[in-house]
C-alpha cells in the first residue's frame, strides 16, 4: 500500500513541476514578442556561421551580398475593440532601387514618394555603396512612425559575379547593370518593382505592383515602351543591335516575377538551346558590349527581341520621361489620365533644362511629413509649374499634377498603421 501512495505522490509532484515549465516557456515566449506592435531590429553577423532568424528570410542567402539589414515588424490587431484578435500579416510589396555615386539624395526622394502614397506594406531592397549606408539606415530611421511603420527595408552592398565584377559596375552608368542580377540575389523573393533612382511616383505603387496579376502564364517581365513614336525613338533610328518591339523598352521602371526568370531558358543568337538567366548575361555582353549605348538596358531589349511573350507592356503614364513632352506631347496615357511615374532621366531634376521635372522633384524633397499636402505641396508646385510654359514639358504642366492631386487627397485620410 504504502508503494503505490509513494508513487502517487511522485506522479503528482512530476504533473506540477512539468506544468510550471510549460507555463514559463509560454510566458517567456509572449514577453519576447512585446505584443501587439513591437518592434525588433535584426542585423545579421557578417561571419557564414552567424545565426539567420525568421526575419532575415527576405535577404540574400551568402553574407557577402549585404552590407546590413533593417528589418521592423509590427503587429495589428482588427475586430471590436479590446478583443484581441490578430490579423494575418499584411501583402508585402517588394521594390528594389539602386544608389551608387551622388545618387543619395535622389534615391531618398523617390523612397519618400513611393511612402507616401503607398496602401498595401512596402519593402524596399537598397542596394547601395557601402559608404551610403549609414546615411540611408539615419534617415530613414527620423522619419515620422506614421509614415515609417508603412515599410521595412533592406540595404545591401552593390556585389556582381566574382570574375567579371569590374566589368559589369563600369556598364553605362556605376552600379546600374545590379538590377539585371536581382533574380540571382534575392532568392527568397518571388516577385519585385524595380525603379531607377530618379523616379517619383505620383500615385499609389500599388498600382504598379497590381500589373504582376496581369502576367499571362508565360510572362515573366513588364516594362513601357522607349517611345510612342518610331520616327523619332532612339532605338528605331540609331540602334546597332536587336530591341523590342518598334520603339524598344526603357527598363527604368521594371517589374520581374523572378520565380519564373529563375526556372525560364532563354532563347537567343548564341546558341540554339534556351539559357538560363544566369548562363545568358555574360555572353550577351560578350558579344553586344562594343554594339551597346545603354548598358543593362540594351541588353534587357536584346534578350526580350527573341523572348517578346515573356514581357508585358504597360501604358507610359507609368513611366513618364522628357522625351514624352520634350518635342511636344506624345503620351496619350498621360494625356487622358496624368502622369502616374515621373522618371526624370538625363539629369533633368538637377539642371534647368526641363524645368517642370525639376519643380516636382523639389516639391516632394522639400515637403515635410505629416504636414497638409495641399498648401505644403500641391500649391508651390501648381506655381512653379505655372512658371515653365515656356518649353514644351511646361506646356503640359497640367498632366504634372492630376494625378498627383488625386493621390494627395487620400493622404489625410489614412489611419496611422500599428505601432
Amino acid at each position: 500500500m504504502r508503494r503505490y501512495i509513494r508513487a502517487l505522490l511522485l506522479c503528482t509532484v512530476f504533473a506540477v513541476f512539468s506544468g510550471l515549465y510549460v507555463y514559463s516557456k509560454l510566458f517567456n515566449t509572449d514577453a519576447s514578442a512585446g505584443g501587439p506592435g513591437a518592434r525588433r531590429a535584426f542585423i545579421p553577423q557578417r561571419g557564414t556561421g552567424g545565426r539567420r532568424g525568421s526575419a532575415a528570410r527576405a535577404g540574400p542567402q551568402k553574407p557577402h551580398w549585404y552590407n546590413r539589414y533593417i528589418m521592423r515588424q509590427s503587429g495589428h490587431t482588427e475586430g471590436a475593440a479590446g478583443s484581441g484578435v490578430r490579423r494575418g500579416p499584411e501583402p508585402t510589396m517588394h521594390l528594389a532601387v539602386v544608389a551608387c555615386g551622388e545618387r543619395l539624395e535622389e534615391t531618398l526622394t523617390m523612397i519618400k514618394s513611393a511612402v507616401l502614397f503607398s496602401v498595401k506594406l512596402l519593402h524596399l531592397h537598397i542596394f547601395a555603396e557601402d559608404q551610403l549606408h549609414a546615411s540611408f539606415v539615419e534617415t530613414l530611421e527620423s522619419w515620422p512612425d506614421s509614415f515609417r511603420s508603412r515599410f521595412n527595408y533592406t540595404v545591401y552592398s552593390i556585389s556582381f559575379p566574382s570574375e567579371n565584377a569590374g566589368e559589369w559596375k563600369k556598364l553605362f552608368k556605376p552600379c546600374a547593370s545590379q538590377r539585371l542580377f536581382l533574380p540571382l540575389i534575392l532568392k527568397d523573393i518571388d516577385s519585385i518593382m524595380y525603379v531607377d533612382s530618379d523616379i517619383l511616383f505620383l500615385q499609389p505603387v500599388d498600382g504598379l505592383w497590381e500589373f504582376l496579376s496581369q502576367f499571362s502564364p508565360s510572362q515573366l517581365a513588364a516594362m513601357s515602351p522607349e517611345h510612342e513614336e518610331p520616327r523619332i525613338a532612339w532605338y528605331s533610328r540609331f540602334a546597332r543591335h536587336p530591341f523590342y518591339g518598334r520603339t524598344g523598352i526603357n527598363s527604368g521602371v521594371m517589374l520581374m516575377n523572378m520565380t519564373r526568370m529563375r526556372s525560364t531558358f532563354f532563347k537567343n543568337d548564341m546558341t540554339r538551346v534556351g539559357l538560363r538567366w544566369e548562363e545568358l548575361l555574360m555572353p550577351l555582353l560578350q558579344k553586344y558590349k562594343l554594339n551597346i549605348t545603354w548598358g543593362d538596358q540594351d541588353l534587357l531589349n536584346i534578350i526580350f527581341h527573341h523572348n517578346p511573350e515573356f514581357l508585358l507592356e504597360f501604358p507610359c503614364k507609368w513611366n513618364y520621361r522628357p522625351d514624352h513632352c520634350i518635342y511636344g506631347s506624345n503620351c496619350a496615357s498621360a494625356e487622358e489620365d496624368g502622369i502616374y511615374v515621373l522618371h526624370g532621366n538625363r539629369g533633368v531634376y538637377h539642371d534647368y533644362k526641363q524645368p517642370a521635372f525639376r519643380a516636382v522633384y523639389e516639391a516632394i524633397k522639400k515637403y515635410s511629413f505629416g504636414s497638409d499636402p495641399v498648401p505644403s505641396l500641391l500649391d508651390p508646385l501648381t506655381e512653379e509649374l505655372l512658371k515653365t510654359t515656356h518649353t514644351y514639358c511646361g506646356k503640359s504642366n497640367a498632366l504634372f499634377t492630376k494625378r498627383l492631386a488625386l493621390s494627395l487627397e487620400n493622404i489625410n485620410r489614412k489611419a496611422p498603421r500599428g505601432r
